[in-house]
């Protein structure tokens, strides 16, 4: 393992064992699962289900929200290293042409209501929608725009934005991404070189077979240059392997806390000749 595939992999480790030490705590401590209140609130529930099934929904309910922020801290600290900077919530400011702004518009109500009316199915373009939007003229307007992530790149000298969501985003998150990403490349000061939709890994292998209905409604997930999904992520903002070293730590943590989940939590012994589920 190169010196920084170890940076790395001491990164993810630190950040999700401080993670879900903080929900082992919870879950056991401060907010435990107690039958007698769930009887009590949910009394129909209770005489048709087992307790065990709520007690799984209570851990996953704990455990699904604090991941969120995750993605971002581990980015933060991969993309210093690699980059020499990298912010969170950066506010980016500029102008952009009046008639930009009416095409970007246009160009995602297209896209929203494809398939109804006379134009038919509008499928989605990265490259060509951003052509007809830089092509537009008129008087400039101020615009300000929120991205996920910044990097203002030491290595590379360019500036990138990235909208970094769940593997599995919703529709409406992933329209807000898509207009953002058109504003900062329309802004007339250039403030970024290149703007990204990413997802931090891919529940269905490749990109080939990403499937997931939502996204695939604003952009063409396997074919647009401005969405990243798993390797192509993470080796941007931290070089070629980072995306391994990454995937290696996280099974390498699973091991560990699904057995203490089982033996902890749920109070029973983890199954034997189980085929553990892991990330590739």
């Amino acid at each position: 393992m190169t010196k920084k595939s170890d940076g790395v992999a001491q990164a993810v480790t630190t950040i999700i064992s401080d993670m879900m030490e903080r929900i082992m705590d919870r879950v056991l401590q401060t907010d435990p699962f107690i039958p007698e209140n769930h009887r009590a609130a949910k009394p129909l529930y209770a005489a048709l289900v087992p307790d065990e099934i709520f007690k799984g929904s209570h851990f996953e309910r704990r455990f699904v929200t604090p991941f969120g922020s995750v993605w971002e801290k581990l980015a933060v600290v991969v993309s210093t290293e690699m980059h020499g900077s990298c912010e969170q919530g950066k506010l980016i400011e500029g102008t952009i042409k009046s008639e930009r702004l009416r095409r970007i518009q246009e160009t995602l109500n297209k896209l929203e209501h494809s398939g109804r009316g006379k134009e038919g199915k509008v499928r989605p373009n990265w490259l060509n929608e951003l052509k007809y939007i830089l092509a537009g003229d008129g008087e400039v307007v101020p615009v300000s725009v929120m991205c996920d992530l910044f990097i203002d790149s030491i290595t590379t000298g360019k500036k990138y934005a990235f909208e970094l969501k769940a593997p599995l985003p919703n529709s409406d998150q992933t329209k807000v991404s898509k207009e953002k990403m058109f504003k900062l490349l329309a802004m007339e000061n250039y403030p970024v070189d290149a703007a990204y939709y990413a997802l931090p890994y891919n529940p269905y292998g490749t990109k080939e077979n990403y499937a997931w209905s939502f996204p695939l409604r604003w952009f063409d997930m396997k074919n647009d240059p401005s969405v990243l999904i798993g390797s192509e992520f993470w080796d941007l903002i931290g070089g070629e392997g980072t995306y391994g070293a990454f995937i290696t730590s996280v099974n390498a943590l699973g091991v560990e806390y699904r057995e203490r989940i089982y033996r902890e939590y749920l109070g029973i012994e983890p199954p034997e000749h189980s085929s553990p589920t892991v990330l590739k």
